[in-house]
């Protein structure tokens, strides 16, 4: 069983924020794999989809304080944390780019300091989709602010290239 889990915070007021491209992956996911829409799960404090060996989810907390969301999902569903795939916003990769790393450190994110510190460990994957920084705006601000149309081309472009990479790269896992 695989765990597929968006990072972002809840609510329609932040959904266009550059914090949220880790919930923008899953419902890319959802599309491409033609799988149910996310419900959600009081008790796990998250939104999620299940299918036969995987699951899609988001948590329904804000960003910094999501680490107990995934755990409780994973722990809820016996998934170790090696086969947990962990999306997020990176200030460290351009606007278009992205990363799949696995055992890495927080590297300043505080959602992926919050999971860490939930699972015990940081041997899970990551999925480090780029949003870029701005010279003259805060990190803290900036990923609280929606890209503009140019960025959201190639965010857009980028998660569904990285959305299409995760599929074959899972399938040749065993999903």
């Amino acid at each position: 069983m695989f765990l597929l889990f968006g990072l972002g915070n809840f609510g329609s007021k932040y959904q266009a924020q550059r914090h949220n491209a880790g919930y923008w992956l899953i419902e890319s996911l959802l599309k491409k794999l033609n799988l149910p829409p996310l419900t959600l799960q009081k008790k796990l404090k998250t939104r999620l989809s299940k299918d036969k060996n995987l699951i899609l989810a988001i948590n329904e907390t804000f960003m910094n304080e999501c680490g107990p969301s995934l755990q409780s999902t994973a722990h809820f569903y016996k998934i170790k944390p090696s086969n947990i795939y962990l999306a997020h916003d990176d200030l460290d990769l351009e606007v278009g780019e992205s990363k799949i790393q696995f055992d890495r450190g927080p590297a300043g994110h505080h959602g992926v300091e919050s999971v860490i510190q939930a699972l015990g460990t940081q041997s899970f994957h990551r999925i480090r989709l780029g949003i870029g920084r701005h010279p003259k705006i805060t990190p803290e601000k900036y990923v609280l602010t929606p890209p503009n149309f140019f960025e959201k081309l190639r965010i857009n472009k980028n998660i569904s290239q990285t959305s299409t990479d995760i599929i074959s790269k899972l399938k040749l896992s065993g999903l």
